[in-house]
């Protein structure tokens, strides 16, 4: 819902990561579909690192989709990078389901798809975890496994809980920590 905003945070090799979620009121058409715009920025020890644009439609079943992301990463303010950026429908991108509306355990599907550039995919592992996090406590939570065949030896499991989304990822194989609500 626009206006809705997380703050993610938790400790990294590289010092404290705050990750901030905001649903703007902006939206944008992609293949036909209104996409909700939601600002995600991430900082480290208070110094921007990672912004990106996603944009985000929800099916009349309840799949919750992904149609692309403008990403930019920083160095001392300035933007280094923008590799990770892709739309559905250019260049043979397709949009991914980041949420699906009625997981099965085992089940996997892609989030995102540009190939070579975007393959981040999940695996549904379990529909009952509890968590714990600074902001509170949450049953029947949905835990994934994700991943991406672009980078082999990094594994993430993710927490969802209905009505809030992701409340914890914990950093499985590589990569750094994780972070929570």
């Amino acid at each position: 819902m626009p206006g809705t905003a997380f703050i993610y945070q938790g400790g990294t090799k590289g010092g404290i990561e705050r990750n901030e979620v905001y649903v703007t009121h902006q939206t944008k058409q992609i293949l036909g579909v209104i996409c909700t715009e939601v600002r995600d920025r991430v900082s480290v020890d208070g110094k921007l690192v990672e912004e990106t644009l996603d944009w985000y439609a929800q099916d009349k079943d309840g799949n919750v989709w992904c149609f692309g992301e403008e990403a930019k990463e920083y160095e001392n303010g300035v933007v280094v990078s923008t590799e990770g950026s892709w739309e559905a429908g250019i260049d043979g991108a397709k949009p991914g389901i980041i949420m699906e509306a009625n997981p099965q355990i085992g089940g996997s599907y892609r989030q995102e798809y540009y190939k070579g550039k975007a393959e981040d995919m999940a695996t549904v592992l379990s529909l009952n975890e509890s968590v714990s996090v600074p902001y509170g406590s949450f049953k029947n939570c949905l835990k994934t496994k994700d991943f991406t065949p672009l980078e082999p030896g990094i594994i993430e499991n993710k927490y969802y809980s209905a009505g809030v989304g992701v409340v914890l990822t914990i950093m499985v194989e590589g990569g750094q920590n994780g972070w929570n609500l």
